[in-house]
Order: structure tokens, then sequence, then C-alpha cells
């Protein structure tokens, strides 16, 4: 049983923390090792003395990849419109004003001010544990001067550590390599002074003196939690580009985005958040069928897809596409027909699911400069969609369809030919074959 505050004091040293970084906020810790510690300016690995499992998940995310320093497709937009994720006092090239990118993929360097994003672990770490677990109130992205308050300006943040139930993650017998467990009073909280069934093992005084409090708070069990950054988003001209809070809503579900992005294994929530970049989340997001029908020399070939998520597929990042391949091969493997020779954007424009925008002409734009949404066919939540192909039935043994996922536009890929091929390369997601 911890008896003094100086074993939970060894637990979250962070003696060399500090590394020049700004004291903009008001948001502050208790002192720690003689220095104020601003909560929003605790790195990660400061968790995972504790949490390791958590921080593995963690490390392994896009939200650990989510700045321009660490993710090479945010990188490559970020050098255009912003700058170097290395200096400081860079502006949106446009506006002219502090990057509004950095409120959700560097919110901690986002409540600085600063866009010097080596500056700090906390800024470098993009969206780390305290980014998430300082979110007090959510205020949403609607601001009353009528413009959007994205990511950390959505909420009002606490210096004390927010917890969906107020006490640790990892309960019983498997927590007892990462902490210390009182033998007849429950599980020790060091967040807290508290075991998990309230009963104090600290002084009142140490107590209010903890270095890192922890607060129960509800809502980071619902969507609310993920909203400030993944709601939406609009360009200086106000079109759309993000906008899964909006798509979410259309399909009326009662899920939270925690009960697929953060599913509960062990009793612990996955951190990984799997989106995306996560090809196990992409291969369950649609059921894939297709069927056959001889009809004279003619086979009717009908490939139905049906979205299972409760927003757009894909959805976010306004680049990110689908499409359907369909071939019929002969009996040795032979390709005797396929829906498209290169690409189905102009051979066969309804396989493929994508989300444009146009200048004040009607031509294609990208984001930053578009004035108008073009086309959107992208499936919607819970949307069942069939395509119908007249196939010619002579020397056909079988047909397959493959679905395939893009993280970027077929121009967009040709234009960032410095970016990783795994980035570039179309990502098989679902197929299915009928035999004749």
């Amino acid at each position: 049983m911890i008896r003094n505050k100086n074993r939970y004091i060894s637990l979250f040293s962070l003696a060399g923390f500090l590394c020049g970084t700004f004291f903009q906020t008001s948001l502050v810790a208790a002192t720690l090792d003689g220095n104020e510690v601003p909560m929003h300016l605790v790195k990660s690995e400061t968790c995972k003395e504790c949490h390791k499992k958590i921080y593995k998940q963690w490390k392994g995310s896009m939200h650990a990849q989510s700045t321009a320093l660490k993710d090479p497709i945010h990188g490559a937009f970020y050098q255009q419109v912003v700058g170097d994720p290395t200096k400081e006092g860079v502006k949106h090239k446009a506006s002219g004003k502090y990057p509004v990118c950095l409120q959700c993929h560097s919110p901690n360097a986002a409540l600085d001010k600063t866009t010097k994003l080596d500056a700090s672990p906390a800024y470098s770490e993009g969206v780390n544990c305290v980014a998430c677990h300082t979110l007090k109130n959510y205020k949403g992205i609607n601001g009353a001067d009528g413009k959007m308050k994205l990511g950390a300006k959505a909420w009002d943040h606490s210096d004390a550590l927010q917890g969906p139930n107020g006490f640790l993650h990892e309960q019983g017998a498997k927590a007892d390599k990462v902490r210390f467990i009182a033998e007849d009073e429950g599980d020790l909280n060091p967040h807290l002074g508290r075991d998990n069934r309230g009963k104090p093992y600290m002084s009142e005084e140490d107590m209010k003196e903890i270095d890192l409090p922890l607060e129960g708070n509800a809502s980071m069990k619902t969507s609310q939690a993920c909203l400030g950054c993944h709601d939406k988003r609009n360009n200086p001209k106000g079109v759309s580009l993000c906008q899964t809070g909006d798509e979410y809503l259309e399909g009326k579900s009662r899920e939270t985005c925690q009960s697929c992005h953060m599913p509960m294994s062990d009793g612990i929530a996955d951190h990984s958040m799997g989106g995306g970049h996560n090809l196990a989340m992409l291969r369950r997001a649609v059921r894939f069928e297709v069927q056959t029908e001889k009809q004279g020399d003619q086979l009717a070939v009908n490939v139905e897809l049906e979205n299972l998520q409760p927003h757009n597929v894909p959805t976010g990042a306004p680049f990110r596409n689908i499409y359907v391949k369909v071939i019929a091969l002969s009996k040795d493997g032979e390709v005797l027909w396929k829906n498209f020779q290169e690409h189905p954007a102009k051979e066969d424009p309804k396989a493929f699911f994508v989300y444009t925008m146009t200048d004040e002409a009607g031509h294609p734009a990208p984001p930053p400069k578009a004035s108008a949404v073009g086309k959107n066919t992208r499936l919607k939540p819970y949307e069942t969609r069939v395509l119908g192909y007249q196939v010619p039935a002579k020397g056909v043994d079988s047909v397959r369809a493959e679905l395939y996922y893009n993280l970027l536009w077929p121009g967009l890929v040709k234009k960032f030919k410095m970016l990783p091929e795994d980035l570039k390369a179309p990502k098989l997601i679902a197929w299915s074959e009928s035999k004749l």
C-alpha cells in the first residue's frame, strides 16, 4: 500500500520535461520538481509509465502521427498552404491568420498559439494523451459570431485530467504490473489519492497536491469527444470539406464514434483509433457482393454495396475515394472483359465514389480554392447501391468484383510523387466472385 506521496510522484517524474515552450495559457498542473508545468504540455511518455498498453496503441495511431512533422499527406498540404512546421510565426498564406489546421492536428500548440511544432514533445506528438484528456466541456464548433470554432477552440479545457469514469482504465489482476495494489482496499488510483472504492490512502493535504489529478467526465463516452475535430470543416469560401458530423446526423445512428473506433478489449478502450489508414477497419466498412445471371449471349452482372457505417464511405478528408473493379474470367484465368482499362473516373463513373469541388466556372478546383461542390457520389450512411453491367457471356467462367480504397484523388497521386508508395497505392478492401 502507498503510504506517502513520494512513491506516487516517482511514477510521474517529469525531470527534463521542459524544452523552451510557450506558457501563454492559464492551464497549469501542480508543481513538479519545483517547476510549474501546464497540463497541456505533459508529454505522452509520462503516461506510458502506468498505461503501457494504451500508450503502445496510441503510439501506432494516426492521432500520434497527426502533425505536419509526421503525416506525409498532411505535411505536403501544410507546406503548400502554410509553410515550414518547424518555423515560428508562420501564417496561413491565404488568410494571413494563425493556421486553423493546428487546432486539430496539433491542439497543444494551438493552445499556445505557436507554429514551431518541434519546440515541445507535446506539440510534435499531435493529438496526444492530454490533448483529449483535458477536454472539459464541449461548446460545439459553431461560434456565436457565425464562424467555426474548430478543434481546441470547440472545448473548454481543464487543468485536471478528464476520464470517462474517473478512475484508471486498467483494473484487477492485469493492473498489478503497472501500479500498486492495496491488499484489502481495492485498486489504488494515483490520480485521485483514493482506491477505486473511494477510500483515501493519502492525507487530505497530499491529495490537494496530486501532480496529475483526474476527474470523471461522462461526455468522454459520447461522440462529443470527437466532434470538435471530426464534425465538419469549411474552406475560406464556405465550401464544405470534411463533413463526418453532418453525415452522422443524417444516418440517425445511436452508435457513438467510440463504439467502432475505440472498442473495448480486456476492459480497456482501444486507443489505436483506427480509421482510413487502418486496413482492418476499412474491410469491415462495406458489405460487397457480385451476382450474375445469364440472359442469352449476355451476362447480367450486379455488384451490390451496402454501407455499414453511420457516416459516408469514404468520409473525412475530401480527397479520399473508393472504386469498383469488375472483371470476367475464362476457366484458365484469362481476363475477357473489364469495366475500365485505366481508371473508372472517366471510363465508368458510376464505379467511382468520390467528392469533388469546383471553381466558379465549374472546373475542378483544389479544396482551399474551391467555390462550389461538384459531384458527391460517396455512399451515404447505411445506403445500399447496385451497379449493373451487361457482359458478353462467351467463354466466361466467373465474374470477380473488387473494391479499392484510396487516400488521394488520382490527380494528387501524380502531383505528390514524393509521398511513400503505400499512401498512394489503392487498398483492396472487399471482393466477391460469382461462378457460372
